[in-house]
């Protein structure tokens, strides 16, 4: 609940640095390393984008790095989330209690077990962009592929290695479409 009331303040905050005819698009909470909480907000107007990270008082950010750090984390944590258990947890989920129901191979409870808890890792919004939050979702893949009978390289790892390019043009457009000038 906490989080979801810093949401709404930084949202209130946001509003008022909306251009006439821009809207407050979305509000990803992120912190990049321990104590560096940031607020990554996307403002719309039609199909422009422009991007603004406010620091925890709500003051926009004007320092590149931190920008930076604080749209590639929002960025990697929507890939991690997108790319565990295949992109489509649920229907592997769906897919694992037919298989226990019509064949009960050996491990299907295991399996259905990592899927839930990879499920829970990953949860419901608002959640918070941050490092930690990407290790526990890496943990929780890599326990399910394994109960899937996956030893080999990680699927997951290699979808988060190729979305990595994403990621950087995500805060390439971040930096080149930001509210205000960066140092």
């Amino acid at each position: 609940m906490a989080l979801r009331n810093d949401l709404d303040r930084a949202a209130a905050a946001a509003a008022r640095f909306a251009e006439q005819g821009e809207e407050l698009a979305g509000v990803v909470p992120a912190e990049a390393a321990p104590g560096e909480r940031t607020y990554l907000c996307a403002f719309g107007a039609g199909e422009a984008r422009t991007w603004l990270v406010l620091g925890a008082a709500g003051e926009p950010v004007t320092k590149r790095d931190a920008v930076r750090r604080s749209a590639s984390i929002a960025a990697m944590c929507e890939l991690a989330e997108e790319s565990a258990g295949g992109g489509e947890l649920g229907e592997l989920r769906e897919r694992l209690v037919a298989i226990r129901l019509t064949e009960s191979p050996q491990g299907i409870e295991e399996a259905e077990e990592s899927a839930l808890a990879l499920e829970q890792t990953i949860g419901s919004p608002p959640r918070l962009a941050e490092p930690s939050y990407l290790d526990r979702v890496g943990a929780a893949t890599r326990r399910l592929e394994q109960a899937l009978g996956d030893s080999g390289v990680s699927p997951f790892a290699e979808a988060m290695k190729t979305g990595m390019a994403a990621v950087e043009e995500f805060a390439d457009d971040v930096e080149s479409n930001y509210k205000r000038p960066l140092e």
